[in-house]
């Protein structure tokens, strides 16, 4: 089973507007493992060769413009596992990764944490609500998933963003070899 990501995904913290984001050309293959043959297949993506792509004025957009030049944001996959049930549809992955924003290569900020379930279902919190689509005929799927990002230390950081706010991730992907 190999997950490839899609165009037209988006990131979002608080009341910030979205990240439009091409996340086209990421993702990677799961180790599938469950043997049983029941519905509900076991997977893990293995985070050494699974690609996110940056964030970057390439293929990010925030205000309907061009990410500014010179700014990455990187995504640094420490976790993502979960289960598939191959006869609805469903998908629930636990995504775990450090999120790095980069000025011009020079200048890093420490890492935020986001810890988050990426779902095909409904998600709901204070601040968002998004509904996912099982995987279709095709493989397509849009996952999404809701987290808490627990404060940085860094000062600035923490109060330009709100620390700890509440961030929506929304994944366009296709699934193949299901």
């Amino acid at each position: 089973m190999y997950l490839r990501s899609l165009d037209k995904c988006l990131l979002r913290i608080g009341s910030y507007p979205p990240f439009e984001y091409d996340a086209t050309n990421g993702g990677g293959p799961a180790l599938i493992l469950s043997k049983e043959q029941t519905t509900t297949k076991y997977l893990r993506f293995d985070s050494n060769t699974f690609k996110i792509p940056p964030l970057t004025w390439k293929n990010t957009k925030f205000l309907f413009l061009p990410f500014p030049p010179g700014l990455k944001i990187e995504m640094l996959m420490d976790k993502l596992d979960g289960t598939w049930d191959h006869e609805t549809g469903n998908l629930s992955l636990d995504f775990e990764a450090r999120f790095v924003f980069s000025v011009f290569s020079i200048f890093h900020f420490p890492s935020l944490l986001v810890r988050s379930s990426l779902v095909t279902g409904k998600v709901v919190s204070s601040c968002f609500e998004e509904e996912g689509n099982v995987i279709n005929a095709n493989g397509r799927t849009k996952l999404v998933g809701i987290a808490v990002v627990p404060p940085t230390g860094n000062k600035i950081l923490d109060a330009f963003l709100g620390l700890p706010n509440e961030a929506l991730a929304v994944l366009n992907c296709e699934i193949n070899g299901c």
